[in-house]
């Protein structure tokens, strides 16, 4: 079945890439619509919109998708209900492709939730109470989300369209909401709680959630309505939640020993650097940056899956070591997605990140935007070398686990997304930056990055855990690498108050109970008892006692 269902996603893609060529190099974009009936003077329409970003998104998540199933089939061999996790995974992928191919907000609410709902069942397949924890902050963040669209569609109902593409007043008045469920979706502070928390799914569920699907809808929702940025104040806004999502997924990623959740955070560092990019209006780039992150981070994943599938199912980042003398060719994939992820010269994500990066010096900011841009990206470059180190360079505890075996689809797919990494990298920038970009940086611009680079590289390369473990229970330390105590919020707001309503219905449902039912056969049981009493031996003689002791006092 995951070979089947593989093969198939993986025609699509091959498809989707062909349609993607026509309508970009002809200009041509094609709509298939249904008219479903009227509510009043309204239409109601499905219609799908494939255009040259639709279809190459498409074709990626697809691509992706194939490579994650085929995955899947050796992963999940041992696991008894992998048929029910491959229907939930096509699922998703549908519910994925019904969002990118949307031209109005209902065809979005029907993609936007189909994603929420399933991410939630993927999270708690696992059933254990940490995966119930973390699906159920999962699916209430972005339920949030949700009530925004909700209330869009309501804004539009009201002006007698659905369709969202087009640049008109409407659209500026229903911003806030697409904006701040944007947010939500993309795990931007102060939405960050959910992300590493759904690291509790399965693997290859985190290859996808966390490279081309559910994390990245917030972006290309952004991406189709780069209009908004046109005014300033969204665009302030933006830039300034993302700022401080860069820094503080960079801070914990640095700290994390869960080889998972360091992924994860770095996921949201890069998406917050979508969303910067995104702030200043240059939608080719950060849709370039959203492709060629999805295939390098999918790939990632799937490295870090395999390693945590021979060791066991452990996922201490320094128990992990001695992977590269087992399986040297997920080692050398490991280290691509790693040197992407750092924006190395040539390998897959500098061609964007670069890019993004000189674009953002090129703009007139002011010191403290511009300081704080740059200490994320020295957090991203440290936590990437941190990874290195760890994995390639150090083995801590020479552990002696028996390693298992694996499949060789795990390798293939592996393999694969490597080779495509390579190929679309060099490939994409080409084509979607058709003018060619030349940025001048100032050299004060230059100097405060070698400085601050050196500054910061120092003070954690000085940070011995042995020695400073007093500086590391610190408050502003914890602060830092607790994701400046959101999880905790996110904890404490859904618990605190959903535990009060719970008393409130359970207080209700005792009050019921005693008017009710309950409470009539409880005063039944209390009455016959009584009348049974009247009725005893020793009643009797009671009374009669009684009296005796009257008749003797009166005479």
């Amino acid at each position: 079945m995951f070979l089947m269902w593989g093969s198939f996603f993986f025609s699509l893609s091959v498809l989707f890439f062909w349609m993607f060529m026509i309508c970009f190099y002809k200009l041509n974009l094609l709509v298939i619509e249904y008219l479903l009936g009227n509510i009043g003077l309204i239409e109601l329409k499905i219609y799908f919109l494939l255009d040259w970003i639709s279809n190459l998104f498409i074709s990626v998540v697809l691509m992706i998708s194939s490579m994650v199933i085929v995955y899947s089939n050796g992963y999940m061999k041992l696991d008894k209900s992998k048929q029910c996790f491959c229907y939930i995974i096509v699922l998703f992928v549908l519910s994925m492709v019904l969002l990118i191919s949307m031209p109005n907000m209902i065809m979005m609410i029907l993609g936007w939730d189909g994603l929420g709902l399933v991410s939630y069942c993927l999270v708690i397949y696992y059933q254990s109470t940490n995966s119930f924890n973390s699906g159920m902050i999962t699916i209430i963040s972005n339920r949030v989300g949700d009530v925004m669209i909700i209330l869009s569609i309501i804004f539009f109902l009201n002006f007698g369209s659905f369709d969202v593409l087009t640049e008109n007043w409407m659209e500026m008045i229903c911003g806030n909401f697409i904006l701040l469920a944007a947010l939500t979706k993309s795990a931007q502070i102060p939405f960050s709680a959910w992300l590493p928390a759904a690291m509790a799914a399965p693997t290859p569920v985190s290859s996808l959630v966390h490279s081309s699907t559910l994390v990245t809808a917030g972006v290309y929702i952004l991406i189709r309505l780069n209009f908004l940025f046109n005014i300033q104040e969204y665009s302030n806004f933006l830039m300034k939640i993302s700022l401080l999502t860069l820094i503080m997924s960079g801070i914990n990623a640095f700290f994390e020993m869960d080889f998972k959740k360091i992924i994860a955070f770095s996921t949201l560092s890069q998406l917050s650097m979508m969303m910067l990019i995104l702030s200043m209006n240059f939608k080719e780039l950060a849709f370039l940056h959203l492709v060629i992150h999805a295939i390098f981070k999918s790939m990632l994943f799937l490295c870090s899956g395999l390693m945590i599938h021979l060791m066991n199912g452990n996922q201490d980042i320094r128990m992990l070591s001695n992977i590269a003398y087992c399986n040297p060719h997920v080692n050398s994939c490991m280290m691509i997605s790693i040197f992407s992820l750092m924006g190395f010269p040539f390998i897959g994500g500098f061609f964007s990140k670069d890019l993004m990066v000189e674009f953002f010096f090129f703009k007139s900011m002011n010191i403290i935007i511009l300081m704080m841009f740059i200490i994320g990206l020295i957090m991203t470059y440290l936590y990437s070398l941190r990874i290195f180190y760890f994995l390639i360079l150090k083995s801590i505890l020479n552990n002696n686990y028996l390693y298992m075996n694996f499949e060789k689809e795990m390798n293939y797919s592996i393999m694969f997304l490597s080779l495509m990494l390579l190929i679309y990298s060099n490939f994409f920038v080409w084509i979607m930056i058709k003018e060619p970009k030349l940025f001048f940086i100032s050299k004060f611009s230059k100097i405060m990055m070698i400085l601050l680079l050196s500054m910061i590289s120092l003070f954690f390369y000085n940070l011995n855990i042995k020695s400073n473990l007093f500086f590391l229970k610190s408050n502003k330390i914890i602060f830092s690498y607790k994701m400046w105590y959101l999880s905790s919020l996110s904890s404490l707001i859904f618990l605190k108050y959903f535990k009060f309503l719970s008393k409130m219905t359970l207080y209700d449902w005792k009050w019921l109970e005693m008017l009710g039912p309950m409470g009539l056969d409880k005063n039944l049981k209390y009455l016959s008892i009584n009348i049974n009493l009247l009725n005893s031996y020793q009643f009797n003689k009671l009374v009669l006692s009684f009296a005796m002791i009257l008749l003797m006092i009166f005479i």
